[in-house]
């Protein structure tokens, strides 16, 4: 899937709001980066932190907890 498929399929799952996104997708990067567990079945071992992040919402794996949890 090419990453502007992605970027719009992740943006419905936020209700359309970049702010929101962005922010979900640097808290979970972040995560990523200190060592959490990839919860997508692909080969992410050329992808960016942030890449995968982004995957992750967009198949439902991560969403807007990732703000308010905190983790």
């Amino acid at each position: 899937m090419r990453t502007e498929q992605i970027t719009a399929k992740a943006l419905k799952k936020v209700g359309d709001d970049r702010y929101k996104l962005s922010l979900v997708v640097a808290r979970r990067a972040e995560a990523l980066a200190n060592g959490a567990e990839v919860l997508v079945n692909a080969d992410t071992s050329k992808m960016k932190f942030a890449d995968i992040a982004l995957l992750e919402v967009a198949e439902g794996k991560v969403g807007l907890e990732a703000i308010v949890d905190g983790k």
